[in-house]
């Protein structure tokens, strides 16, 4: 199905369109399904987000416009849709976008590289260059082969064989393993991956304010280990096909709730 976008344009979250469409999305789900209690690796995952937000912050000078508004055009059909970015630098004319996930599966790092190469054909529409990044905090992803068939054969083995970090790397030639933000780059055929651990998130805000009791809700859900979608410019957004370009998945994320 051919798909193309148009009429892009950023704007910040207490945007009224923006807002109106949040809250339509929220009645749509309040009729269609209860939420979820948080897991502890939910609350993580936001509280990791802000704080390399905030870090990120510190290096660079980050826009508010976070929020990206869009034509998506099918066929006949257009739909006007949002996104978050996660962060977002303007330099120098070009537009820099980091995607900030925490993880237990390198299957992220797919889901990352189809958001962001999406976003980047979007934005190309504002923006001549467009950088893209991810920051991974790496929440327990077996290393290699080895460390992935000791989790298969551990008390509590996850439902299929997760893959490891340096399978996916090597499937994913436009990702690029980058130190420090100096390193990154905009060309379009490169995702800049960069690595962090829970222990530099707990030294960026502390222990104390980290939801790190995981023990309870450490056991594997099916929906985490799917088979990972293809890493193409048309693949899912978001870490699952619900949330693909879903305010409402923002919106909760925030509130702790995703």
């Amino acid at each position: 199905m051919a798909i193309s976008y148009a009429r892009a344009r950023l704007t910040t979250e207490d945007d009224r369109r923006y807002q109106a469409h949040v809250e339509k999305f929220k009645l749509q789900r309040k009729n269609q399904k209860a939420i979820r209690p948080p897991r502890q690796r939910d609350i993580f995952g936001g509280q990791a987000e802000a704080a390399l937000r905030d870090w990120l912050a510190g290096q660079l000078p980050l826009d508010e416009r976070r929020i990206l508004e869009y034509e998506e055009r099918r066929h006949r059909t257009a739909q006007i849709k949002y996104r978050e970015l996660d962060a977002l630098a303007i330099i120098d004319g070009v537009a820099w976008v980091f995607e900030i996930k925490a993880s237990r599966t390198a299957s992220a790092i797919r889901r990352a590289v189809a958001q962001l190469n999406e976003t980047r054909q979007i934005l190309h529409l504002l923006f001549h260059r467009v950088g893209v990044t991810i920051l991974l905090v790496d929440t327990g992803i077996p290393a290699d082969s080895a460390a992935a068939d000791a989790l298969m054969a551990s008390d509590r083995p996850p439902p299929r064989r997760p893959e490891p970090l340096d399978e996916v790397l090597a499937a994913l030639p436009q990702v690029q393993r980058i130190e420090d933000l100096a390193a990154r780059s905009a060309s379009d055929d490169q995702v800049n991956l960069m690595l962090f651990s829970v222990d530099d998130i707990i030294a960026l805000v502390g222990a104390e304010n980290l939801a790190l009791n995981w023990e309870e809700d450490d056991l594997y859900d099916e929906a985490d280990d799917e088979p990972p979608p293809e890493a193409t410019l048309f693949a899912s957004s978001g870490d699952d096909d619900e949330d693909d370009d879903n305010p409402l998945a923002a919106a909760l994320r925030k509130a702790g709730l995703k």
